[in-house]
């Protein structure tokens, strides 16, 4: 009689135990169900490598990007358009042009279309509404930073004219071009690490 109860209480314990290890599985699946896609198809995190975006993003810190902004679906996630126009200012991860197996962060300074010219330490802008052009103010940079160049760029349809904040330290467009807008990978949501910076970049 205790042997079979002693059987039963350890049956009791292994089902236990099995059931436990069974939900850890459920959980897990259901991660990999849930997560994989979002990783995979709608965000992508990427690090920053270097100094070509300080001061506003530093070497190391953990950045999350935004893949559906500039694609079209009908999806919206979280209160974010899962589609929208590029927008002189947007900070944005791309395939370098050269090499597509690195990634790139800089930020968009020159629109589809438009004509962009680098003189005299600043960025001027032309295009439709301002034929005659007009010089960029870019609050994002520090106070007295310049913009180091001289070029001037016709942007064809579909490409970007994109710099690095840290215009004295940034291979960017300056020298090697607009990207292609089959380039960009999506805008950067936030700054997830460090903590202490976590930071939402809306528009």
């Amino acid at each position: 009689m205790e042997e079979n109860n002693e059987k039963n209480e350890n049956e009791e314990v292994y089902q236990g135990v099995g059931g436990f290890f069974l939900e850890i599985v459920k959980i897990f699946i259901l991660a990999v169900v849930v997560i994989v896609p979002i990783r995979v198809f709608l965000f992508q995190p990427f690090f920053v490598q270097g100094a070509s975006m300080e001061p506003n993003f530093q070497d190391g810190e953990y950045l999350i990007v935004n893949e559906l902004g500039y694609k079209e679906t009908d999806l919206k996630i979280l209160k974010i358009d899962s589609f929208r126009e590029m927008k002189r200012g947007d900070v944005i991860v791309f395939r370098y042009p050269k090499d597509p197996s690195q990634f790139f962060i800089k930020r968009v300074i020159g629109l589809s279309g438009e004509r962009i010219k680098v003189e005299n330490g600043s960025v001027y802008i032309f295009n439709r509404d301002h034929s005659e052009g007009f010089k960029l103010e870019e609050e994002y940079l520090p106070e007295g930073l310049i913009t180091k160049g001289n070029s001037d760029y016709e942007i064809k349809e579909d490409e970007y004219f994109v710099m690095g904040d840290n215009r004295g330290h940034s291979s960017d467009s300056r020298n090697w071009g607009p990207i292609k807008t089959t380039n960009v990978v999506g805008k950067v949501l936030l700054r997830a690490w460090p903590i202490n910076k976590f930071d939402i970049f809306r528009d």
